[in-house]
């Protein structure tokens, strides 16, 4: 080990004592942290290397990864909370032995980098450099804000008029980078330079720029990354370039990567496949199948002006020899056609009527609708489109909502030969075609807007409504469901009393139940496949639909998809290369792998749930897009490999990235390599030597030793044993990491990942971080404000579930002062006290007993919070706990006039070192080396302790219980009480102890818990076996308190005796009990003692554990 360096200037004249208030603990903090770092870098303490013990077996090793950071910004709170999982993780495996690595990457491949930079340099060439915004210029900015006004108002008056509630618009030009309007200039200016930002237009410039920052944010957060492995995505990176065509070569010859058209989410703007890592809103959503139904329109038969319009254009397509004009309401319930009594529109929404060239045919339907249906394979196999063009489509004339109100419909399926169009005020023009089909007896909604449309016939007519259009139609029974009769809707709507379309959270309820009632148990009761269940008769009236021309597929996607660009994304339908994931086999061997808990830990039963749903649903996927930052599909140049699909298995690129590019070459210069390696000898046979199982040693440049070196490598530390990552990447990246990782090592699933470990999202005092409101934190912004250990300190607290976490800068501020006053404590006690003022040797007090038995207990209870990932409880064991056992055993020495243990304070103080090494390892470090302790405490073994002595536990507990009670009762004395005895019982009243002996035949020590029907047995045991009324009530009370006293400390509160000397305990600690209560004329005495004359109503509150303080 090198010798440390001498203390800076500012280190050596910083004193924690008597700090004026201000930053003065912090700043002492922080300077400690930069000597530490220093400290750890010369010594290379986190550079990890294989290790192999004198027979040549492995030694045990740890390898945990996190997905890498997208380079295009700095690290901001949210990066910094899940990875602390990984850091405290890795750091907390590398104390307890083991050759513990953290590796860490930048992500640049995608959408993000490209689009911002193409952002830029549109925004330079409009508005020069530096640009002029018009919204700088106050009277363009004031026209822009009425404008705004003026749009908040028309959509609030819009939805007054459809009875909705508009949302609040922004009639401020105040946006996240505030200057309004969101430039990519603003958004850099928080970050760069200003004279550097016209550079950006080059997105390989933000490859150069950010991932090196993101290297010193890291390691001043002291992160414990082995920065030799460290590496960026891209073709701009050979390396990684290489790996990643090899991985997509090895997908394709085990038929893992296909070609044909597919529906994706998709980008007209962007011309490609929108991906959840190409998205600025949507992640994580994916396409939706609807089915069109066809309404044919016939002729207006009311002779309502309004019609007018469509007359013109019936007309117009009759004399075209068009094939007619529908309205095309999208239902994911094709078999419900048969009870059609209507169709809806909303009054006010914009439709048009668009031309579809496949069919010949007008179909209405919203613009939105329409772009999305342009996008569509009419006929995937013979490559049919609905329109001839492309993402075009040619719309015939517009009509508001209102205009095709009344109009008489042909809808197929139907029973009634002719429907109308009616209002519905509750549609939204942002999901489906803005056309809703109408089946009252299935579907809530539908029942309780015709129902009041019949029920209200002034309102009816307020919008042109006939009574002819209404009342005839009738519920027209389809689908019989058990329970629910074969009108589910009405049975439902009558039953939660629902009478308002508004009446929105009872319909969605009912919607759901009837839904999935109708689905799983339902029986078709008209049509051909009356008698068949709903759920196999769905898809064959689907089909025999599409079939005969009455309805289409048509996809959009499940909510609202918006593109890095801006852009609202469709489904479209387009030609791919694509990972088969859903595969059969591929996804059964997954699955196996997961739901073994021998091979696969989730952490969390939820996350474990999760996995499975999402291999259930996550099918095809398209891996590759025309435009973007990435690595070039070998076979098939025009194509990039997008962001989520070249980042699946780059754990194992790890395992060799200091050899092919080392420390400080994060872009793959090929002159930096550690071991001379070209990225033109990384050829298939290379990888294939390195990464699979029986491939030969490859004719290569490289030298044999150094392959076989790398390969040595990749197998020492593969398999990966924990990826730590935020729940949002569940649904993509960490199942498609699984699917990847079981396809390349098809053969070897013990090469496959052990673990995952994911946590929520994090607040910042109980709010969601937002720029707006003041609490969107950078990580380096952060770590200023309350150094790196304080910060983790507070990230550790915040919380370890599935569940969002809450970062408290309250929190951050008392970690800055419990860490600087507990470090001064240790110093000032172990090293500035004099000797002589210690106790020594093995004769120790009870006190010291309990601290020695507390600190024996808290290690062992941290080290099983941190190895299940719950660093909270980890944080309130190793570090809080451990503050209550020194505090008590300091009061305690205080109070009876005894001098500290310096062995047991030692064994404390170097016990809580290591435990909170993993979340504060510069605090750590820093006192490790100011008690003089051998090497660095990152590298310190976990300390060894003793078993957890229990019963000393419960005298512990005992003491602290009796003191908390005995103050209750000092609280409540009379005043002028000054004379006062401790009355302590050895021995239960018989009732008491048939009670115990009951409940000790009823334990299970096996599973450590009584029977479910535990409180049931016992009323029949009392009532058996206790005569009188009263006290059976008393028993059942006592039982039901020891039985929480034994789900809290175990069988041994079921003890009959007490298992420990009461007396001997509160006599040894009766100067600590008369200070803490402030009392001199105190005593103990037995409760039976019969000079004492104790009153019953005192004496029955005395059991064996349970001493009472009597006050006279």
């Amino acid at each position: 080990m090198a010798p440390a360096a001498p203390p800076t200037a500012q280190m050596s004249s910083l004193s924690l004592q008597g700090a004026p208030k201000g930053t003065a603990k912090r700043d002492a903090l922080c300077a400690a942290e930069l000597e530490v770092q220093a400290l750890w870098e010369r010594e290379k303490a986190f550079e990890c290397n294989p290790s192999y013990d004198a027979d040549g077996a492995k030694e045990e090793k740890f390898i945990v990864t996190f997905p890498y950071p997208y380079s295009n910004g700095h690290l901001h709170l949210g990066h910094a909370f899940s990875l602390t999982k990984a850091v405290f993780r890795a750091q907390f495996e590398r104390n307890r032995g083991k050759n513990s690595l953290f590796p860490f990457a930048f992500h640049c491949t995608g959408m993000p980098i490209q689009a911002a930079a193409n952002k830029l340099k549109s925004e330079m060439a409009q508005f020069g450099t530096p640009p002029k915004f018009p919204e700088e210029d106050p009277a363009v900015r004031a026209k822009m804000e009425e404008d705004l006004r003026l749009a908040a108002e028309a959509k609030a008056a819009k939805a007054a008029a459809t009875g909705g509630k508009a949302k609040g618009g922004k009639t401020k030009l105040v946006q996240k980078t505030g200057t309004g309007i969101v430039r990519q200039w603003n958004i850099l200016m928080r970050m760069v330079p200003e004279e550097e930002i016209p550079a950006f237009a080059d997105p390989v410039h933000w490859l150069k720029y950010f991932p090196p920052i993101g290297v010193e944010h890291m390691k001043r957060f002291g992160s414990g990354v082995d920065w030799r492995r460290t590496f960026i995505t891209t073709s701009v990176n050979g390396y990684y370039d290489a790996f990643i065509r090899w991985q997509f070569k090895v997908l394709r010859e085990k038929g893992r990567v296909l070609f044909g058209k597919r529906n994706n989410v998709y980008s007209l703007l962007d011309g490609q496949v929108c991906a959840d890592h190409d998205r600025s809103e949507g992640e994580g959503v994916g396409p939706q199948e609807y089915v069109l139904i066809k309404l044919k329109v016939l002729q207006p038969d009311h002779g309502q002006a309004r019609h007018g319009k469509m007359e013109k254009l019936l007309k117009k397509v009759e004399e075209e020899g068009k094939k007619g004009v529908y309205l095309v309401p999208a239902t994911l319930r094709p078999e419900t056609m048969y009870g059609q009594t209507n169709c809806f529109v909303l009054p006010l929404g914009e439709y048009g009527a668009y031309y579809i060239d496949a069919t010949d045919e007008v179909f209405i339907m919203s613009a939105r609708s329409a772009r999305g249906l342009s996008c569509q394979a009419y006929d995937a196999a013979n490559d049919v489109y609905f329109t001839k063009e492309f993402g075009k489509i040619t719309c015939l004339e517009t009509f508001s909502g209102d205009e095709l109100l009344g109009l008489p419909l042909k809808a197929p399926n139907a029973t009634y030969e002719k429907v109308y169009t009616l209002p519905l005020l509750t549609i939204s023009m942002g999901k489906g075609t803005g056309v809703v089909t109408s089946v009252p007896s299935d579907a809530p909604d539908d029942y309780v807007s015709l129902k009041m449309l019949k029920d209200k016939p002034d309102f009816a007519a307020k919008y042109g409504i006939t009574p002819d259009m209404v009342d005839p139609f009738d519920v027209i029974p389809i689908i019989s469901i058990e329970g629910y009769g074969d009108a589910s809707a009405q049975t439902m709507c009558e039953k939660l009393k629902i009478t308002s379309p508004n009446d929105k959270a009872k319909l969605a309820q009912a919607k759901d139940e009837t839904y999935l009632k109708g689905f799983t148990i339902g029986v078709m009761t008209v049509g051909p496949y009356a008698g068949k269940k709903v759920s196999e008769a769905k898809p064959l009236i689907k089909d025999e639909m599409i079939a005969a021309g009455q309805a289409h597929l048509y996809f959009e996607p499940e909510s609202k998809v918006v593109s890095r660009t801006n852009d609202e994304c469709v489904v479209a339908s387009t030609d791919q290369w694509y990972l088969a994931y859903g595969e059969d086999s591929w996804c059964s061997a997954v699955k196996k792998h997961v739901l073994d808990s021998e091979t696969f830990n989730a952490y969390d039963a939820t996350s474990l749930e999760k996995y499975d749903a999402t291999l259930d649903w996550l099918k095809e996927w398209a891996c590759t897009r025309q435009f973007g930052l990435g690595t070039f599909l070998p076979w098939d140049t025009q194509w990039v490999i997008e962001s989520l699909s070249d980042s699946t298995i780059y754990m194992a690129y790890y395992t060799i990235a200091h050899y092919l590019q080392g420390p400080d070459n994060l872009n793959g210069d090929e002159s930096k390599s550690p071991a001379n390696i070209k990225v033109e000898d990384l050829t298939d046979d290379v990888f294939n030597y390195i990464y699979r199982k029986g491939c030969p040693l490859p004719d290569s440049a490289i030298p044999a030793e150094t392959l076989t070196k790398m390969r040595d490598e990749f197998r020492y530390w593969y398999p990966m044993d924990l990826r730590v990552s935020a729940k949002d990447l569940i649904p993509n990246h960490l199942t498609m990491a699984l699917y990847n990782h079981a396809a390349i090592w098809e053969d070897e699933p013990d090469l496959w990942p052990r673990g995952y470990y994911t946590n929520g999202h994090i607040m910042v005092d109980a709010e969601k971080m937002s720029k707006s409101k003041g609490n969107f934190l950078m990580m380096l912004e952060t770590v200023n404000n309350y150094s790196a250990d304080a910060t983790r300190f507070a990230c550790a607290d915040a919380g370890d579930t599935l569940d969002d976490a809450n970062f408290s800068r309250d929190t951050a501020n008392a970690a800055i002062v419990s860490l600087s006053n507990e470090a001064a404590w240790i110093k000032e006690t172990l090293l500035e006290t004099d000797k002589s003022k210690f106790r020594s040797g093995d004769d120790l007090n009870f006190m010291d007993k309990v601290l020695d038995n507390e600190t024996n207990r808290l290690v062992k209870a941290a080290e099983s919070c941190f190895e299940r990932m719950l660093f909270r409880e980890g944080l309130q064991k190793g570090w809080f706990e451990m503050m209550i056992a020194r505090n008590q055993y300091k009061s305690w020495c205080q109070d009876s006039g005894v001098a500290l243990h310096e062995g047991i304070v030692r064994k404390w103080a170097e016990s809580l070192i290591i435990l909170i090494c993993c979340i504060c390892p510069h605090w750590s470090e820093t006192l490790w080396k100011d008690l003089g302790k051998e090497g660095l405490a990152v590298k310190a073994p976990w300390p060894t302790v003793g078993e957890e002595d229990k019963v000393l536990t419960r005298e512990a507990k005992f003491l602290r219980d009796a003191l908390k009670n005995f103050r209750t009762a000092a609280g409540k004395a009379k005043k002028g009480w000054k004379t006062a005895t401790i009355l302590v019982a050895n021995d239960y009243p018989q009732w008491k102890i048939d009670a115990l002996l009951w409940m000790q035949s009823q334990y299970d020590k096996s599973t450590g818990s009584f029977p479910p029907t535990f409180m049931k047995d016992l009323k029949e045991w009392s009532t058996a076996n206790v005569s009188d009324k009263k006290q059976i009530k008393l028993t059942m009370q006592f039982v039901s308190f020891m039985k929480r006293e034994v789900e809290e400390v175990g069988e041994v509160a079921m003890d009959i005796k007490c298992p420990f000397d009461q007396m001997s305990i509160l006599s040894e600690s009766m100067a600590y009990i008369k200070s803490q209560l402030n009392l001199e004329d105190l005593d103990i005495g037995k409760v039976d003692d019969a000079e004492l004359a104790v009153p019953e109503r005192t004496s029955q509150n005395v059991t064996p554990g349970k001493p009472v303080l009597w006050m006279r």
